[in-house]
């Protein structure tokens, strides 16, 4: 975050394990946690992804470490909770934020197609919060996933992703009602239409851009930065009583567009 609304220092001494941690909103995330003084392991199955960004995080003096696992396997997800504590010695908060995304009509979407994004995004949600359960009992941690709005009214070749990010919700609340005892507080973050990310470049032509854009109240995409700073309060100790909310971080779009839906 290159103009900070925090107080310095505001993590200062807690680790993070960060999925998709080396590129777009997570890898946002991890710089901005790293700023604010957290150690981050940085996770994602390609080395490529998380060297640059740890090395970026590095030199400018924060603490982060590439750790390579693909969040589909259990017995993976394990062996880098392990690297992490084994670095830093603990783990206070999680973010789940490797997920996997395509374009395609439901009737030409494959069980295969399906099933991938279901693994990644939601599967793989549950197997990180499971993995790190000890550590986050012992510390009094938390849970932050990244959801998406995509499933609140039903979005045209995003029935893989919605059906994912709708069990992404149910697992936070869950988990919220079910870790809370033990001081574990869980919540989620759905952003909307993020300018600077990878998917708007990839998955959303120009044409499709500005409807978007005029669809928005406050006139706007989002930016990486958005998501940090909602992302860095949840995460403090600003939040403390804050469990089991998925945070809506869009500007106010999926409001306007059930308005619109609804004639």
């Amino acid at each position: 975050m290159s103009e900070s609304i925090f107080a310095e220092g505001i993590l200062n001494g807690r680790v993070a394990f960060v999925t998709g941690g080396g590129t777009g909103i997570t890898g946002g995330v991890a710089r901005a946690f790293a700023e604010a003084g957290a150690s981050v392991a940085l996770v994602s199955r390609k080395l490529e992804h998380l060297r640059p960004a740890a090395d970026a995080i590095n030199e400018n003096g924060g603490k982060a470490i590439p750790v390579v696992a693909d969040v589909r396997q259990p017995d993976a997800v394990e062996k880098a909770v392990a690297q992490t504590i084994e670095q830093f010695g603990k783990i206070d908060i999680v973010v789940n934020g490797a997920a996997g995304n395509f374009l395609c009509a439901a009737e030409e979407l494959s069980p295969n197609g399906f099933g991938t994004v279901v693994d990644i995004d939601l599967k793989g949600t549950f197997n990180v919060c499971r993995a790190a359960f000890a550590q986050l009992k012992e510390h009094r941690g938390q849970i932050l996933n990244i959801s998406a709005t995509l499933h609140y009214l039903g979005t045209p070749m995003q029935l893989h992703v919605s059906a994912a990010k709708a069990g992404v919700d149910a697992l936070t609340r869950n988990l919220a009602v079910e870790w809370g005892r033990y001081g574990i507080r869980v919540n989620a973050i759905a952003p909307g239409p993020i300018e600077d990310t990878e998917g708007m470049t990839r998955l959303v032509p120009e044409p499709v851009k500005n409807h978007l854009r005029k669809s928005i109240p406050l006139g706007r995409f989002g930016r990486i930065a958005d998501i940090e700073k909602a992302a860095m309060f949840i995460c403090s100790d600003a939040a403390s009583y804050i469990n089991g909310t998925v945070l809506i971080v869009d500007g106010g779009q999926w409001l306007a567009m059930n308005r619109m839906v609804g004639g």
